[in-house]
């Protein structure tokens, strides 16, 4: 599991507490983003995800800290009329194939948002469970860190320069928009950011 905030993060630990089998959960290297007063997360259900925003056109698949510029790029995005849905996917495993379903059936494109690596990460294991369960694989792209040596530096910087802040993630999601309207496009593969 990987938290949103501080709230999610104490959900998270009782609900490892009370868990009978091994659990795992991500800590964020920095500080947990600060949640609203209506910003209540929703009790942990396992292998459950959460939706937290609606939309019609993509829908972004956030793991833990990556939610806060999920929603900040829907923000974005929504001012542009791209109609963004968000959904705090919360377990790394098990994937919520229900909710994976679900999405992959009601938008043209559903980005997979994480903070680490592309191989063999969140994503790929997003784009295994579509597999199993004959979901859009086509309709699915992936945002994280690319398979290559990362430099050392703070956190904001770093995501910044992999294009895993707000404005990054919307550069990307303009690229997929493009390569998917495009005649001769084929499956974009993950962001170069």
């Amino acid at each position: 599991m990987a938290p949103r905030n501080g709230s999610e993060l104490n959900l998270m630990l009782r609900y490892a507490m009370a868990s009978t089998g091994p659990t795992a959960i991500r800590y964020p290297r920095e500080a947990i983003p600060k949640e609203e007063l209506d910003d209540v997360p929703a009790p942990i259900e396992h292998g459950r995800g959460e939706v937290l925003r609606e939309g019609e056109d993509l829908a972004l698949f956030a793991l833990g800290a990556m939610v806060t510029p999920a929603l900040e790029a829907a923000d974005a995005l929504e001012k542009e009329g791209i109609s963004t849905a968000v959904i705090n996917a919360r377990f790394a495993k098990p994937i919520d194939w229900r909710l994976l379903e679900e999405w992959t059936g009601r938008v043209p494109m559903l980005v997979t948002l994480e903070d680490h690596a592309l191989q063999g990460g969140f994503g790929s294991a997003v784009l295994e469970t579509a597999s199993d369960h004959r979901l859009g694989l086509n309709k699915i792209r992936r945002i994280g860190i690319p398979d290559r040596f990362i430099e050392h530096g703070s956190r904001t910087v770093l995501m910044e320069k992999l294009g895993l802040d707000a404005r990054g993630i919307c550069n990307s999601i303009h690229k997929f928009l493009r390569a998917s309207t495009s005649p001769d496009a084929v499956a974009a593969g993950p962001s170069k950011a």
